[in-house]
């Protein structure tokens, strides 16, 4: 039993590497996303699960990193000895509990929505903590990269996930994971799903295009409220960036 656990973790240990590795192997992907920062990023502000790969922000800005744990790292494994960004803040990227209103001129969150259950509760929560004007600098895979064998999340699941929350769709989302992205024979995804379920694992739970995610933030605006201009959406490489402007 301990061989068969020993190569499960080394399989999701691949899966995980694996988007990461295919933007490092775009050198200029860090070059547009720093000169986004340098044109749009001032002041004080928030940098979301930044782990390795911390934006490298202008002279300008400043940022304090939060996490969901002291220590990351414990969650990466496979990551060990990269130079993770230091944790100024525990907190939930949904929630920002101990931030306060209106307290920041920017939130970055490079490669983070994706693994939250629930994004429209972040967008919410980055209107609450941003002063007016502020940034929000947001990076998301783009479909057909490591999610390519899994359909694009629609509005409408985003919404009842908000509207009712997201456990009724944890599972689906777990067997969805383990069925297209880590590829486990079919007879084997019930059961590898609920491990994963039991651990709390951070998976790609919602998956976004660079048009259906500016979709997502122009339906909000109009039929929530949701307080954001969308500033811009840029592709790179495997990924694109969106910058959101509170109003």
């Amino acid at each position: 039993m301990a061989g068969v656990g020993a190569r499960v973790r080394t399989r999701l240990f691949r899966v995980r590497r694996g988007l990461r590795d295919r933007l490092l192997a775009d050198p200029d992907f860090k070059t547009v996303r720093e000169d986004l920062a340098a044109r749009y990023l001032h002041g004080q502000g928030l940098e979301l699960g930044a782990l390795n790969l911390p934006l490298r922000l202008p002279a300008a800005a400043q940022a304090r990193y939060v996490d969901r744990k002291p220590v990351p790292e414990a969650d990466w494994p496979e990551m060990a000895g990269q130079g993770f960004a230091p944790v100024d803040v525990v907190d939930d990227a949904q929630t920002l509990a101990t931030i306060s209103d209106g307290s920041e001129d920017f939130v970055v969150a490079n490669h983070v929505l994706e693994h939250l259950e629930d994004p429209i509760a972040a967008l919410e929560t980055f209107a609450r903590v941003l002063r007016p004007g502020g940034i929000a600098f947001i990076a998301l895979p783009e479909h057909g990269t490591l999610d390519a064998g899994r359909e694009i999340t629609t509005i409408d699941h985003l919404s009842t996930d908000h509207a009712q929350g997201p456990a009724g769709s944890r599972a689906g989302h777990y067997e969805d994971w383990v069925r297209n992205v880590e590829r486990f024979d079919e007879a084997d995804v019930a059961a590898r799903a609920r491990d994963l379920d039991a651990r709390d694992d951070s998976i790609h739970f919602h998956v976004f295009s660079r048009h259906s995610w500016a979709q997502l933030v122009l339906h909000l605006r109009e039929h929530a409220g949701l307080p954001f201009d969308l500033e811009l959406v840029q592709a790179n490489g495997d990924e694109f960036v969106t910058l959101l402007r509170r109003v």
